[in-house]
């Protein structure tokens, strides 16, 4: 189970009480951020993509959409989403617990601008039902990230 990796890459970074396991669905920024009472901007999902055969993460904030204007000025390609019978293949974790922790090698992460206005944030933790928070200040301890960019825009 991806959670079980998450865990995993958490305690070997000495941290095993990091994931945060919870009764109700955190699937969705809207879910998560009622279980954790928290605005759904802090939310930090995790969209599956491809630019050709090569699959990337893009991590924005819950409060906000893939701006596909801005992504194919950045990429010079189209936002393709992964399809769902095929994200945990190829990214290690199913949808609903899709995050930037414990991924297949080879995925590269992007991080969203939108994500800056927060002092911390809430990335999935492996499944449908977990989360880590992240102190922004901290961000490259625990996301091995290419950089960040500007791909978002409101819903």
């Amino acid at each position: 189970m991806a959670v079980e990796k998450v865990k995993n890459f958490f305690k070997k970074l000495g941290e095993p009480e990091k994931v945060k396991e919870f009764e109700k669905s955190t699937a969705t920024s809207e879910e998560a951020a009622e279980v954790l009472k928290c605005e759904v901007g802090r939310i930090a999902k995790t969209i599956s993509l491809k630019i050709g055969e090569k699959a990337i993460l893009v991590v924005i904030s819950g409060d906000k959409k893939l701006d596909n204007k801005k992504f194919r000025e950045k990429f010079k390609s189209r936002p393709k989403m992964i399809p769902v019978e095929e994200v945990e293949k190829l990214i290690g974790h199913a949808v609903g617990g899709v995050c930037p922790f414990a991924i297949n090698e080879g995925v590269e992460i992007f991080l969203d601008e939108s994500l800056k206005r927060y002092e911390s944030i809430y990335p999935a933790a492996g499944s449908s039902n977990s989360v880590v928070e992240i102190k922004l200040e901290e961000i490259g301890k625990y996301i091995n990230f290419s950089e960040w960019i500007d791909v978002s825009r409101a819903k």
